[in-house]
């Protein structure tokens, strides 16, 4: 699937957005009416704290075209934040540092879970950003012959779990398997310089470790990787509708100029992240979805409701209660549903 795919499929996912998604039901959030301020006469915050990251092109491009700070003026500072991994965009999410963070499927189903009051308000893309890697010369073909090597994963993110799923999938139980701790870039490090046998990598830091140091993918799914979830929390929705509609405005204004504009977004990756064009273009082209339906819906709860009981068999999450309770609150699809993009300047 490649983000070239015609911008006409996102506009008939907006229109039929009500239709095809299954909403669940949430904490009653009503967005104000769209791109306008709250009752009319002024934004109802003066700042919006929110994050951009590598892994989600659609923040990258929302933050160099400007399009929020053209739209709020001088009534709104838009500060930008960068989350390293799902799992930075989570701590920050919950320490209040942000208002807005880009996260996996799974990253957000988990913070949720683990008691971080946040809603998915926009998914942003459908990503192969997660995959086994192993050094150019490993002997190491496939997840079974991970039993009893060290491998790098970032907890709290779509990388690990793809990893637990593949180690799953595979009949690898997770106990014979040494999974370091690493962030995303500290695993690349680890995996080149042979501290680990393999590393289950994230996207474009794994595309550039391919182009860059010849790693090999020994393992793709996916099915495997959960979808680009945008969140905010609760009490953020609750006090700025207003301003969290305009953001998600934006998410679907860049979604439709990042399909138009491919090359364009390959610069941007590139120059954001620090790598080659050629990386870039493998990123955005090959391995990013954005012809999606942008409403938090079934799609997502079924990715979800397997990626759920694995994070109580490893520990994660106490139970399989505790991750039904959180998947029925997690979805804000109003936001998404409402979306318009011409009420972002620009």
């Amino acid at each position: 699937m490649s983000i070239r795919t015609a911008v006409s499929a996102t506009a008939l996912a907006l229109a039929t957005a009500l239709a095809l998604t299954g909403c669940v039901a949430g904490e009653g959030t009503a967005p104000a009416a769209a791109g306008t301020p709250a009752e009319g006469s002024a934004w109802s915050t003066d700042t919006l704290d929110i994050d951009f990251a590598t892994y989600n092109p659609l923040s990258l491009v929302i933050k160099d075209q400007g399009w929020l700070e053209e739209t709020f003026g001088d009534d709104v500072t838009v500060n930008w934040v960068q989350s390293a991994g799902s799992n930075k965009a989570n701590e920050a999410l919950r320490a209040g540092a942000i208002d807005v963070g880009s996260t996996a499927g799974s990253a957000a189903l988990l913070a949720r879970s683990n008691g971080s009051p946040i809603r998915t308000i926009d998914i942003y893309s459908q990503p192969e950003w997660a995959a086994i890697v192993v050094p150019a010369d490993s002997d190491i073909t496939s997840v079974a012959d991970l039993a009893g090597k060290s491998v790098a994963a970032t907890k709290g993110t779509d990388p690990y779990f793809f990893l637990l799923q593949s180690l799953d999938a595979a009949g690898v139980p997770l106990d014979q398997v040494e999974v370091q701790n690493l962030q995303h870039a500290d695993g690349r490090t680890a995996l080149e310089q042979g501290s680990v046998a393999a590393w289950s990598g994230l996207d474009p830091i794994m595309a550039a470790s391919e182009a860059e140091s010849g790693t090999r993918l020994i393992y793709r799914n996916i099915d495997f990787n959960t979808y680009g979830f945008l969140n905010a929390t609760q009490d953020f929705l609750d006090a700025s509708p207003d301003v969290a509609q305009v953001v998600v405005d934006a998410y679907e204004k860049a979604r439709a100029w990042a399909q138009e504009n491919p090359d364009k977004v390959v610069e941007i990756l590139a120059e954001v992240a620090g790598i080659d064009p050629a990386v870039a273009q493998k990123v955005v082209v090959e391995r990013t979805n954005l012809a999606i339906d942008p409403v938090p819906g079934d799609a997502q709860r079924r990715v979800l409701e397997v990626v759920g009981p694995i994070f109580v068999e490893s520990g994660d999450v106490a139970d399989q209660k505790t991750i039904d309770t959180a998947l029925d609150e997690l979805f804000e699809p109003t936001f998404a549903e409402k979306a318009d993009p011409a009420n972002v300047a620009g």
